[in-house]
């Protein structure tokens, strides 16, 4: 079998998937290994990514979506977006200062992502609200002396005793603690990270690890950092535009379903040698030769395959899909024993699954409304929605909802007088308060009046929002409802052993990246862990010294930062 840094190195490459971590990793290809663009192509059912934002027309074709055909395709639609933190996403800021913005002339991306959020700082005001209450103090966390002793012990296992929590669930490690359950800690962390009881415990170490010192501040978010714009047109855009002039070859329509592999003695040497893919607009299949010089790259899950969409009037549709990427890193792991194991992230629905939805009005009614009720501008709210009753399987009480209310426009394409605001649902099988069925059955419509319900449980008046349905309803020119069926997937149990490495032992020319692969201290849900991922694996591929990688701070050992989270954590 071939061995050392002269085997591995390639001159062309293909990418299965053209999200963000595999972009990266053309970029590093070109602007660090000076490889000339022409020589890397994707193939990709999309490029929007995670990072994705467009008009509702835009994706209405999309392979997830052509099969669900909507009345209403007016309007801006956002499967999500994510939180930056410039602390900790120091590959991502690397990689945006190495491409131009779209919006801004003479800036690069990471230069427009500083100038706007230098400008429009978070400072979130009212992070948790319930009925009866208005406005919680979420500076106090609410923990207890055993909440304390699990979380400190958590933040304290070593890197190298992490195995000690494979396959132990966030539920399962505070099992005789259901108090941390009901401590405004809890329902901040769940609501900004997308944490949920079946989530691994193993990753919420990691993100008590690197978000140490969020832990001081998440009732205000002033961690935070936003793009100018939702992250398709201020992330992806730019790489795309970049990649394009560079001579790359994006093809889009393409689903990867099947892979050759080398016979070898060894049968555990990994060695793709062709592709199968089909494409979606004409259903015909294709095949892909792969030599010798050239590097697969491959996104093995993405949060947002067989994510449907609904309208103002239709709920998004449940779409049974194991989902395009996985299926394929599922096909490889049949061949090979050292690859993961992808029913972990995506055979559990009841662990991953979401509901979103994008409203797009035609005025600011709603956006003046929501700014009384919670006493701050657009642009630093993420607001969640305390039930007053008990929702949970322990019997508690929990968040209902979350919407982000972002600094418009959120998209280049709004005119003035619209708003776009974004919500979330993160048990979709749970019962709407106002409107009696599961969220996951509501139309848009729906979502909104469950939404002006829960504003006028806060509302301190002295003029209800009630008293402004008509209007709020009168303005809504769309409402997406987006199911998704993986959008927790990431952080569902598991083992370290379940998600492959970057450059998984014995591969001579593939490489996963994204969010389901395993890589050092790395948190994922960010746009870090892909982008490094996607960098790992050029220099890899490259003969480029790792230690050439961007450097990761690693705010767990930094002792001023844990005296500060030691004093929040009795607050």
């Amino acid at each position: 079998m071939q061995s050392g840094k002269e085997a591995t190195m390639k001159t062309k490459a293909i990418m299965i998937g053209a999200g963000l971590a595999n972009m990266a990793s053309a970029v590093y290809l070109i602007q660090e290994a000076h490889w000339d663009g022409s020589q890397i192509t994707f193939y990709s059912l999309d490029d929007h990514g995670s990072n994705d934002g467009s008009t509702t027309d835009d994706q209405v074709d999309e392979y997830w979506n052509k099969n669900h055909p909507l009345t209403n395709t007016k309007g801006f639609v956002a499967r999500g977006g994510r939180m930056l933190n410039y602390r900790t996403y120091v590959d991502l800021m690397d990689l945006l200062s190495r491409v131009q913005s779209v919006t801004e002339p003479g800036m690069t991306a990471a230069e427009d992502t500083y100038d706007f959020d230098a400008k429009h700082r978070t400072y979130d005001k009212a992070r948790l609200l319930q009925g009866g209450k208005g406005i919680i103090d979420g500076g106090k966390m609410g923990l207890n002396n055993q909440d304390r002793l699990l979380l400190t012990k958590l933040i304290m296992t070593p890197d190298k005793e992490e195995t000690k929590l494979d396959n132990v669930s966030i539920a399962e490690y505070f099992k005789d603690d259901p108090h941390m359950f009901q401590t405004n800690f809890w329902y901040m962390w769940e609501t900004t990270f997308a944490f949920r009881t079946k989530s691994s415990a193993q990753e919420l170490r990691r993100y008590m690890h690197q978000m140490i010192y969020e832990f001081t501040q998440i009732e205000h978010l002033v961690g935070v950092n936003r793009t100018r714009y939702n992250q398709y047109e201020s992330i992806m855009l730019p790489l795309i535009n970049y990649l394009k002039e560079q001579g790359c070859q994006i093809v889009l329509n393409r689903r990867v379903t099947d892979w050759d592999f080398k016979d070898s003695k060894m049968t555990d040497e990994i060695t793709v040698t062709g592709l199968t893919m089909t494409n979606t607009e004409t259903g015909e299949e294709e095949h892909v030769d792969v030599d010798d010089d050239t590097a697969v790259i491959f996104t093995n899950g993405s949060i947002t395959d067989s994510a449907t969409m609904g309208d103002l009037d239709t709920p998004a549709p449940e779409n049974m899909d194991y989902g395009a990427a996985a299926g394929l890193w599922k096909k490889a792991t049949e061949r090979f024993y050292n690859l993961g194991n992808p029913d972990k992230f995506f055979a559990d629905r009841d662990a991953s699954e979401w509901v979103s939805f994008t409203l797009t009005t035609k005025d600011h009614t709603l956006l003046n409304e929501i700014s009384r009720i919670t006493t701050q501008e657009p642009g630093n709210a993420l607001n969640s929605f305390l039930s007053t009753s008990p929702i949970t399987p322990l019997g508690q009480v929990d968040v209902n909802m979350s919407i982000v209310v972002h600094h418009q426009p959120h998209f280049t394409e709004q005119k003035p007088n619209e708003s776009v605001i974004w919500g979330y649902f993160l048990y979709p099988r749970r019962r709407g308060e106002f409107v009696q069925k599961p969220y996951i059955e509501m139309t848009g419509k729906e979502m909104l009046q469950e939404l002006i319900g829960q504003l006028s449980k806060v509302d301190p008046g002295p003029v209800n929002i009630r008293e402004h349905e008509d209007a709020i309803m009168d303005s809504v020119i769309n409402c997406i409802p987006v199911y998704m069926p993986y959008a927790s997937a990431l952080f569902n149990n598991r083992a370290k052993t379940d998600r492959p490495k970057v450059i998984p032992a014995h591969s001579t020319n593939l490489a996963f990246t994204g969010e389901f692969v395993e890589q050092p201290y790395q948190m994922i849900f960010t746009e870090q862990s892909a982008v490094r991922s996607g960098e790992i694996a050029a220099y890899h591929f490259a003969g480029i010294p790792m230690s050439h990688l961007v450097d990761t701070p690693r705010y767990d050992k930094d002792i001023p930062t844990l005296m500060r989270a030691t004093k929040k954590m009795f607050s």
